[in-house]
């Protein structure tokens, strides 16, 4: 009798639990046993059934100077889970982006007798590509979501496979603009403006002032502008105690329902860098990237970054499409003109949707969702190498996949 595949998954912030919990649904569709699953993530993995060995927002840090304070924290955390790994003995140790914890633990991992599949590559592209080549001796898979990725990892060694971005699984155009218009008493007077704060409680404290103050002089400018803010559950409290006293208060809503429905009904969005970019690419809601690092971090990554853009939106596409806003340029008085343009010219609107129209093939692998091709890889990868492939190209411990 087969037995269940052991699959101990790491996801680290949000848009990875996003990722990882769409690729586990896949798994127990393909993995004829099922599986068994345990490790880190959030309320998406938990709903299909992990329970956390800790709470995963402890490792949503971004930027050195963040880290620092919290370096004997993520320490700890680091240690806890290859005493896990140790103990449970899994298949497959999945790790999913945050790549600052992920690869420490691969490497803690070296030796064990499991495979080790990552997916979401490093942005090693964008800076530190010494994180490429060390790729070759921590992973037996890994699993990229843009295009322009396995090229750039083949010149250090390290063979990527593409399997698509699942966000084009989640997001669509044709969302249910009226519907949530009508339960949010929004009514249809005026431009519908997203605000996209980010995911990590540093980026909330220094993103969320100045949209307040950007939305305040928009909302001088367009008396019956509309504010929408989609954020996660956890994050409730801190935006809350935030946009309390804002002069325009946003409707705050939480859930991939009502995330992907605000989209749907947005005009315009002022967001931060991130996976938000491509989703609002995908739904066509025209957009501003605005992006704050702590001063030292971003000294550093002035220094090391050797990419044009910031956003996925422009560096997919290979242009820029996207006004990006960055530190000393994340400000009111520079956002409130470019949001002011993009709320009145329409040729300016239709150009930007135009070319953020190509990003959903750029995404693709053919017809095949993305989550069930890296689904695919994973079985690939927990196959013992002596095992012959099924003629559907997953090895015969796993049976047909199909």
């Amino acid at each position: 009798m087969i037995p269940p595949l052991r699959l101990f998954v790491v996801a680290g912030e949000p848009s990875g639990d996003i990722m990882a919990a769409a690729l586990v649904e896949a798994l127990r569709e393909l993995a004829p046993a099922g599986i068994e699953l345990r490790g880190v993530g959030g309320e998406r993995l938990e709903a299909r059934g992990l329970r956390s060995l800790f709470p995963m927002e402890e490792l949503a840090v971004m930027g050195l100077a963040e880290v620092l304070p919290r370096l004997p924290s993520l320490r700890r955390r680091l240690t806890a889970t290859v005493e896990a790994v140790r103990r449970w003995k899994p298949d497959i140790v999945l790790t999913v982006d945050s790549p600052g914890f992920n690869l420490r633990l691969l490497g803690r991992l070296r030796g064990l007798p499991l495979r080790r599949v990552h997916y979401v590559a490093p942005q090693a592209w964008a800076w530190r590509p010494g994180r490429a080549a060390a790729l070759a001796g921590l992973v037996d898979r890994l699993l990229v979501v843009l295009p322009f990725e396995p090229a750039f990892f083949a010149r250090y060694g390290v063979e990527a496979r593409f399997v698509g971005h699942p966000a084009i699984e989640r997001v669509r155009s044709d969302g249910d603009h009226r519907g949530f218009v009508a339960r949010h008493g929004l009514g249809d007077a005026g431009p519908v403006l997203l605000l996209l704060p980010g995911s990590r409680r540093q980026e909330l404290a220094r993103h969320l002032p100045v949209l307040g103050q950007a939305t305040a002089e928009l909302r001088r400018r367009f008396p019956r502008l509309r504010t929408v803010l989609p954020t996660l559950a956890h994050l409730l409290p801190a935006i809350e105690a935030e946009v309390g006293d804002w002069p325009l208060r946003p409707v705050v809503v939480t859930g991939e329902a009502e995330r992907m429905a605000a989209f749907a009904a947005g005009d315009l969005a002022l967001t931060a860098s991130g996976t938000a970019t491509l989703e609002l690419a995908l739904a066509g809601v025209p957009m501003i990237v605005a992006h704050r690092l702590h001063p030292l971090s971003a000294l550093v990554a002035r220094r090391l970054i050797r990419v044009p853009y910031v956003s996925l939106a422009n560096l997919v596409l290979g242009r820029q499409v996207v006004p990006e806003l960055l530190q000393s340029e994340c400000r009111a008085e520079v956002l409130v003109p470019q949001a002011d343009r993009l709320l009145r010219d329409g040729d300016a609107v239709a150009a930007q949707r135009a070319a953020l129209a190509e990003i959903r093939a750029c995404l693709a692998v053919g017809s095949e969702a993305p989550s069930r091709c890296a689904a695919r890889a994973v079985l690939e990868a927990a196959a013992p190498p002596d095992q012959p492939r099924s003629a559907s190209g997953t090895k015969a411990r796993f049976g047909s996949p199909v």
